[in-house]
């Protein structure tokens, strides 16, 4: 969410001069109004109503309004006040409080906490190669403990229907996941593109490519078969496409039951070919 801004502001931007429709300055006005509304409760914590007008200087009833469409998208929820000591008769205070989705919309400084978390794990057992090694041991872990919930959705998935099963186990943790289908080509085999158009850690994986050679190994795991990796955002991509043969060409038809702390071989390849190469360029 962005902070309020000022009308001094607003005309020293570029393009200020730009005609609005009027509908468009009431949804710009609404929005500002509705950041400002969330970002005094994560100032203040939970809050109610009453008090929100007046911090704001809005009314009640607008105030209401800014707090239904917060609602509607999760980024606050209703909840009683907490009351210190003896509490008066009547009911207790209704306040908003904002969730986890509404605290993450405003900008935290978790990508440099998590960061300087594994260049402190990579110096702790003396950088180099011991180092990258620490750093993958993490990202395996991570990654398969992440990968244990979607297991059971993929056992009950036809193998042919893997891919789509992992993309929605993906999506409804944040990577906004879809499959392309592939159809066989004189110079590409049959397959499917499994694409993740969002990356939570995007931003690390720049700094640390353990975490994206440790996710391709868990897609590999869960599906059974071979993956390759085509293309990631954090390497400057505007997709993370990640190749799967068809059934039939998999290593193997069935979906591994250990996923997390695993120490076999990795069994998902890097390198590129002449097929991957025409996947990766439509992908991106």
């Amino acid at each position: 969410m962005r902070e309020h801004t000022t009308h001094q502001e607003a005309e020293s931007a570029p393009g200020w001069d730009v005609p609005a429709t009027a509908a468009e300055v009431l949804l710009d006005g609404h929005r500002a109004t509705r950041d400002r509304v969330a970002r005094s409760i994560l100032d203040h914590g939970p809050s109610s109503a009453a008090d929100l007008a007046s911090r704001l200087g809005l009314t009640a009833a607008a105030v209401r309004r800014h707090l239904d469409s917060l609602a509607a998208t999760g980024l606050v929820d209703a909840r009683e006040q907490r009351v210190y000591g003896s509490r008066g008769r009547g009911r207790p205070a209704k306040v908003f409080g904002l969730t986890d989705a509404g605290r993450d919309a405003f900008y935290q400084a978790y990508d440099q906490l998590a960061a300087d978390a594994l260049r402190w794990i990579a110096d702790s057992v003396g950088g180099g190669k011991a180092g990258e090694e620490a750093v993958a041991a993490f990202a395996r872990a991570r990654f398969g403990k992440q990968a244990e919930k979607y297991l059971e959705t993929l056992r009950q998935a036809e193998a042919q229907e893997r891919p789509e099963a992992l993309a929605q186990a993906l999506s409804a943790d944040g990577y906004a996941a879809t499959v392309r289908r592939v159809p066989p080509a004189a110079k590409a085999p049959a397959g499917a593109q499994l694409c993740q158009h969002h990356c939570p850690v995007a931003h690390i994986a720049e700094q640390f490519p353990q975490l994206c050679e440790a996710e391709t190994e868990v897609f590999s795991q869960l599906l059974g078969t071979h993956v390759q990796r085509l293309a990631t955002i954090a390497h400057g991509d505007g997709v993370c496409t990640t190749y799967v043969p068809a059934t039939g060409a998999a290593s193997s038809p069935t979906v591994r039951s250990t996923v997390r702390g695993s120490d076999a071989a990795p069994t998902a390849s890097t390198s590129e070919n002449s097929a991957s190469t025409e996947d990766s360029a439509s992908a991106r």
